[in-house]
């Protein structure tokens, strides 16, 4: 099971619910700062840790080797996480999922392949295992499911150019994707980043239509 932190929205009776994944090495504790940055007092975050252990920080997969088998495997905790956040009264078309990285890849790996379409999928800094086998295993859901994907023009551990063509090949299978570059390493580039996700977080809990931003 995930180890989890629960961080309530200011407004309790609020029914969205954001789901927090971090990258390589990293914690929940390194995404504590999010929901105030953010400022949605509507959302709920549930912040997660990875399942194995790695320097201090956690992994969601060994990305030396195995891993596919990794991914899979955290996959299907991811699953079961969304299924249990379902189960305790969140529609599941309230629930976003949003990941840094390593965090990023489980996201659309995960979200793509879930059976119910959610309220986002944010992936910041991040790429997919593989993009031609993720296709063939959309989820009937997959192409209503809406994404937002950032990365850096200067991120030297994950390059630009490899996220982009991998972006590309989803969107040409019909992926509701928007993508934004920033000029940044690999990081979250402050408030001109967290501004862009806020906006995608309001305009997918319905505070404003998508023609309308």
């Amino acid at each position: 099971m995930l180890s989890t932190e629960w961080i309530p929205a200011r407004q309790p009776d609020s029914k969205h619910l954001m789901i927090v994944l971090h990258g390589l090495g990293d914690s929940l504790e390194g995404f504590r700062f999010l929901p105030d940055a953010l400022g949605l007092p509507d959302v709920h975050f549930l912040l997660v840790n990875a399942p194995d252990e790695y320097y201090g920080g956690y992994s969601w997969y060994n990305f030396e080797h195995s891993q596919s088998a990794g991914v899979e495997r955290s996959r299907l905790e991811l699953n079961a996480l969304l299924d249990e956040q379902r189960a305790k009264g969140f529609a599941s078309e309230n629930i976003f999922l949003f990941g840094f990285s390593q965090g990023c890849l489980m996201t659309f790996e995960t979200g793509l392949r879930y059976s119910h379409r959610l309220a986002g999928l944010i992936g910041i800094s991040g790429y997919v295992l593989d993009a031609a086998e993720l296709i063939l295993e959309l989820s009937p859901v997959a192409k209503n499911q809406r994404m937002l994907w950032t990365h850096g023009t200067r991120d030297p551990i994950i390059p630009c150019a490899k996220a982009k063509q991998q972006m590309v090949q989803l969107q040409s299978a019909g992926l509701d994707i928007e993508w934004k570059e920033f000029n940044k390493e690999h990081t979250i580039a402050g408030e001109a980043e967290v501004g862009v996700i806020r906006m995608f977080a309001k305009k997918n809990m319905g505070f404003f239509s998508n023609e309308g931003v």
